[in-house]
C-alpha cells in the first residue's frame, strides 16, 4: 500500500459503525417507505404516483393512460426502486376491497378479492380518480412544501394538500424497522363529522368523539363484534377489533339448511376461505357440510354450503368461525409520522393533525391568493393613473425614443412603479373605450375587497375552520355513501360449543405417531383380568397409542410436550371418530413443532386459584406451580417448565397443594414424598430433584397418592400388581426410594405406575393397538417386590407389548358372548413372590 492510500485510510470501530449505518437505514425505512404522514395520509410511494399522474395530466376527466407510463415517471423521476413495487402499489389504490375510496381509477384487469393478480402494466390503464383530485386540490397555490427528488433534478411534495382525511379513511398498514402500522378505513361522512366535531369544540373527548365515529368501515362490509376493542384503539392507539362474515341460515323445503356467507372479513382471501373450508371438511374437523360453492358474481358475493339434514347449522356455523377466516381479528396501530417522527396516536390526535395541517394550507392558500390579488390590484393602480391622465401618457410615450426611455418617463412623472409603467405600455387601444374603463375599474373594486377578506381571514382563526369547515361539507356531500361495515352491539355473543354439546364421559387416545381422537367411554366393554381385549384403535404397523384419558367434553385439554411447552384445546374440539379409526393428526388441532410430541394431557374443570401443576422429567426433576398461570395459552403454546439440555417433560398431574407424590422409573424404583418439598416455581423455572436415578434409569411416571390408595403398576409384557401404599415409607425428595416391582426378563421393565382405590377401571392399550379394559378390583393385591399378575395376554411377536395404561371411571361388567376365554382369569394368574428387600 503507498503512502497515498495510507493518508486515506481511517480506522472505525465497528459496533460504533454497524450501529450508526443501521440506524440510518432503519429512519431510511421508517420516514421514507412504511409509514404514511398524518397529514395525508400517504407514504411516499402513494404520494410519488399520485403527484406523477396529476403532472402528466392523468386526471379524472381526461382519457384512460397505459398503467407503463405512469410508473415509468415514478420510478424515472421519484422513486428509484423496482417497477413491480410501484405498480403493485398502484394496483392497490385501484382495488375496492382493499381501498374505501379508491385513488386510482383503473380500466382493465386490477385483480380480485380471491387473490388474482392483476394484469402486466402494459394491459392496463389509469387514471386519477374524482376522490383523489381532492387530496391534490389547491397544489398549484402554494399550499405545502416541495423537496429535492433522489437526484436533485426535480422537485416533489413533501405531503399533499389532503382535502379530506385520507389517513383514516382509506386506513394503512406497513412494516417498517422494529415498528408497523395498520390503520383501518373508515367511513368518510362519519371521518368529517369528526373533524367537524373538534374544530368546534377542541375539548371533545374521544368517548364523545365515538357518537361521530362509531368505528371503522371496512371496503369489504360484514360486521364488527362490541365496541370495547374499537374503543381501546380509539384511546390508546392500539386495540383488537374482532371481524365476522355476514352469513344468513336458509332452510329448503326439504328441511336441510343451507349456510350463505355475503360478506367477509377485510383482506380475507375469499378462494383460500373457500379452500380453508374445505380443507376442514374433508380431514372430518369440521362435520356437517355435504356440498361447498362459489356462486359470486358481478352483482355480489355468494358462497353455499349445504349442511347435512342431522346437522346443526349453528354448531358449525361457530367452527368455522373459530377455525377459519369467517372470523378474524384486525389488530390497529394508529402509528403514523408527525413532524417526520413515527408516534401512535388515538383518535382525537389523528384528527387533530389533520386539522392543523388543514389551518396551514388554508393560510398558505389565503396567503397566496391575497399575493396574487395585491399584484393584480397594484397593475389595476397604475391602469386607472394612465385612464386618468391618458393625453399626457400618449404625448409622453410618443416623445420617447425607446420603450426603456417611455417606461422611466412614466415612472418619474406619475410615480409608476416598473410593473405598472411597462402594463401601461402593452395595454392595447381596445382598453380606451369607455367600456373597457369600466370594467378595469369593477375589477379594482372587486380586488380590494377579495383583499380585504383575505386579510380577514389570516387575521381570524375562526374565519380559517369556517372555510375548512365548508369544503369538507362540500366533499362529504360529493363523495359520502352509506356504512358498509355493521358494529353489533348485542346478539354477536358466539354460540359456545358448551352450549350446543352434551357434557358426555369421553375417551381421548393419542397416539405415538400423533393421531388424536374421541370416542364414547362406552365403547368398551368391561372384561376379566386376563382376557384378549378388543381391537380399540386402527393404527400403522409403526404406531401405537401414547395417551388414554377419560375426560369430559367440555373440560379443557392442556397438552404438555417432550420440550417442556404446553397447548390447550377443549375436549368437544378433538373429533370424534369410530372405534377402530385411526384419527385425525395432531398437527391438524395444535401447533406443535416438529420433533416436538405429547407427553402428558390434563384435563381441566376451571383454573382455579389454589390448585397447582406437579411437573416430574426424565431426570426426575420435579416442579409445581399454580394452574392459573396456565389460563391464558396462545395458540403456539406456552413454556410449560425449563429443561435441562437431554431432559425430557414425562409426567404431569394435577393438585391441590397438599399431596403426596410417587415417582416410579422403569427399573422398578419408586419414592413418595410430600408435594410440599417442592415450593412453588414460575411457569418456566426448571425445578429442583425429585429422585435420585442409577445409570441407565429414567423416570416412566408421576402419580399422586392419597392414604386411601394403593400403587398400581403395569410392565411391558402385560403383568401388573397393586400394592398398598403403607408399603411405601415417605422420604424427603431426592432420594434413590425403594424397590416396588421386581423386574425380571419374564415380566419385562415398568412402563406404567399409577394409584387407585379399586373402585376404578383400567384400560391396557398395546403397541398393536389391542386395548382391554378391566376393573382395577380384579387385580390381585401383593408386596411389593413381586412380579405381578398377567393382566393381558399377549402374541408371541416382537411388536406386541403394552404401550399405555390409563383409567376410567368404573362401568358395571357386562357377559361377552364373543370371547368364552373371558373370566378364566384364575388359570391365568401367575404370582411369584420374591424376597423383600429395600433399597
Amino acid at each position: 500500500m503507498s503512502e497515498n492510500q495510507r493518508e486515506n485510510v481511517q480506522e472505525i470501530n465497528i459496533s460504533t459503525e454497524m450501529r450508526t449505518s443501521f440506524l440510518d437505514y432503519a429512519m431510511s425505512v421508517i420516514v421514507s417507505r412504511a409509514l404514511p404522514d398524518v397529514r395525508d395520509g400517504l407514504k411516499p410511494v402513494h404520494r410519488r404516483i399520485l403527484y406523477a399522474m396529476n403532472d402528466l395530466g392523468m386526471t379524472s376527466d381526461k382519457p384512460f393512460k397505459k398503467s407503463a407510463r405512469i410508473v415509468g415517471e415514478v420510478i424515472g423521476k421519484y422513486h428509484p426502486h423496482g417497477d413491480a413495487a410501484v405498480y403493485e402499489t398502484m394496483v392497490r389504490m385501484a382495488q375496492p376491497f382493499n381501498y374505501r375510496h379508491m385513488l386510482i381509477d383503473g380500466h382493465g384487469n386490477f385483480g380480485s378479492v380471491d387473490g388474482d393478480q392483476a394484469a402486466a402494466m402494459r394491459y392496463t390503464e389509469a387514471r386519477l380518480s374524482k376522490i383523489s383530485m381532492e387530496l391534490l386540490r389547491d397544489l398549484n397555490k402554494d399550499t405545502i412544501d416541495y423537496q429535492d427528488n433522489y437526484d436533485g433534478s426535480e422537485k416533489e411534495p413533501i405531503v399533499m394538500p389532503a382535502r379530506f382525511p385520507n389517513l383514516l379513511v382509506n386506513g394503512s398498514s406497513g412494516i417498517a424497522v422494529g415498528m408497523a402500522t395498520n390503520i383501518p378505513p373508515h367511513q368518510l361522512g362519519e371521518v368529517i363529522d369528526g373533524v367537524l366535531a373538534l374544530s368546534k369544540n377542541p375539548d371533545i373527548t374521544i368517548a364523545e368523539l365515538m357518537d361521530y365515529i362509531p368505528g371503522p368501515d371496512f371496503p369489504t362490509a360484514g360486521y364488527i363484534l362490541g365496541r370495547s376493542g374499537i374503543r381501546k384503539a380509539y384511546e390508546t392507539g392500539r386495540g383488537s377489533i374482532i371481524q365476522r362474515a355476514k352469513v344468513e341460515i336458509e332452510t329448503k323445503s326439504n328441511g336441510k339448511q343451507v349456510i350463505l356467507v355475503t360478506e367477509i372479513p377485510y383482506q380475507v382471501n375469499k378462494a383460500r376461505l373457500i379452500e380453508k373450508i374445505a380443507e376442514l371438511a374433508r380431514d372430518k374437523k369440521i362435520e356437517g357440510i355435504t356440498d361447498l360453492r362459489d356462486e359470486s358474481d358481478r352483482n355480489g358475493m355468494r358462497i353455499v354450503m349445504e349442511v347435512r339434514k342431522d346437522a346443526n347449522a349453528n354448531v358449525l356455523l361457530n367452527n368455522l368461525y373459530k377455525h377459519t377466516s369467517m372470523q378474524t381479528t384486525f389488530g390497529v396501530n394508529l402509528l403514523a409520522l408527525v413532524d417526520g417522527q413515527p408516534k401512535v396516536l388515538n383518535l382525537k390526535q389523528c384528527l387533530y393533525y389533520y386539522l392543523e395541517h388543514q389551518k396551514v394550507v388554508i393560510r398558505r392558500r389565503t396567503e397566496f391568493e391575497l399575493r396574487k390579488a395585491e399584484a393584480r390590484a397594484h397593475i389595476l393602480e397604475g391602469l386607472r393613473i394612465a385612464l386618468d391622465n391618458l393625453d399626457a401618457i400618449i404625448k409622453l410615450i410618443r416623445g420617447s425614443q425607446t420603450t426603456d426611455i417611455a417606461r422611466d418617463g412614466l415612472m418619474t412623472q406619475f410615480s409608476l412603479s416598473e410593473k405598472q409603467a411597462q402594463a401601461i405600455l402593452d395595454m392595447r387601444l381596445q382598453r380606451l373605450t369607455g367600456l373597457e374603463r369600466e370594467k378595469i375599474e369593477e375589477e379594482y373594486q372587486a380586488l380590494v375587497a377579495l383583499i380585504a377578506e383575505l386579510k380577514a381571514v389570516l387575521a381570524d382563526e375562526e374565519k380559517v375552520l369556517h372555510i375548512i369547515r365548508e369544503e369538507l361539507l362540500e366533499i362529504k356531500e360529493r363523495f359520502n355513501d352509506v356504512r358498509r361495515t355493521e358494529i353489533l352491539m348485542s346478539g354477536f355473543e358466539s354460540i359456545e360449543d358448551e352450549d350446543l354439546i352434551p357434557v358426555e364421559t369421553t375417551i381421548v387416545t393419542l397416539t405415538h405417531k400423533g393421531y388424536i381422537k374421541r370416542l364414547p367411554v362406552s365403547t368398551y366393554r368391561s372384561q376379566k383380568r386376563g382376557g384378549r381385549g378388543i381391537q380399540g384403535m386402527g393404527t400403522n404397523e409403526d404406531d401405537f397409542v401414547n395417551h388414554l384419558l377419560t375426560t369430559s367434553t367440555h373440560d379443557t385439554l392442556l397438552f404438555f410436550t417432550n420440550k417442556g411447552k404446553v397447548y390447550r384445546a377443549k375436549g368437544y374440539e378433538i373429533p370424534e371418530y369410530g372405534r377402530t379409526a385411526k384419527g385425525l393428526p395432531l398437527i391438524n388441532l395444535l401447533e406443535v413443532e416438529k420433533g416436538e410430541w405429547v407427553n402428558a394431557i390434563i384435563p381441566v374443570k376451571e383454573f382455579t386459584d389454589g390448585d397447582y401443576l406437579f411437573f416430574t422429567t426424565k431426570f426426575g426433576i420435579s416442579k409445581r406451580s399454580p394452574l392459573s398461570s396456565f389460563a391464558n395459552i396462545r395458540n403456539n403454546g406456552l413454556i410449560a417448565v425449563g429443561l435441562n439440555e437431554g431432559d425430557e417433560l414425562i409426567s404431569v398431574r394435577l393438585t391441590d397443594g397438599e399431596k403426596q407424590i410417587v415417582i416410579g422409573t422403569k427399573d422398578g424404583m419408586l419414592i413418595r414424598f410430600p408435594e410440599t418439598d417442592v415450593r412453588s416455581m414460575g411457569r418456566t423455572a426448571a425445578g429442583v430433584k425429585g429422585i435420585s436415578l442409577r445409570k441407565d434409569d429414567e423416570v416412566i411416571g408421576m402419580e399422586i397418592l392419597e392414604e386411601s390408595e394403593e400403587v398400581l403398576i403395569v410392565t411391558k409384557f402385560g403383568y401388573g400388581k397393586r400394592t398398598p401404599a403403607e408399603e411405601y415409607r415417605i422420604q424427603s425428595r431426592g432420594g434413590v426410594g425403594i424397590k416396588t416391582c421386581n423386574v425380571t426378563d419374564k415380566n419385562g421393565e415398568l412402563v406404567a405406575v399409577k394409584t387407585v382405590t379399586g373402585e376404578e377401571d383400567i384400560m391396557i392399550i398395546t403397541a398393536e393397538g389391542v386395548l382391554i379394559r378391566m376393573a382395577v378390583g380384579d387385580i390381585s393385591t401383593t408386596g411389593r417386590n413381586t412380579q405381578g399378575v398377567k393382566l393381558i395376554r399377549l402374541e408371541n411377536t416382537e411388536n406386541e407389548f403394552v404401550a399405555t395404561v390409563a383409567m376410567a371411571e368404573r362401568e358395571e361388567e357386562k357377559e361377552n358372548e364373543d370371547n368364552p376365554d373371558e373370566g378364566q382369569s384364575e388359570a391365568i394368574d401367575e404370582i411369584t413372590e420374591v424376597n423383600d428387600t429395600e433399597e
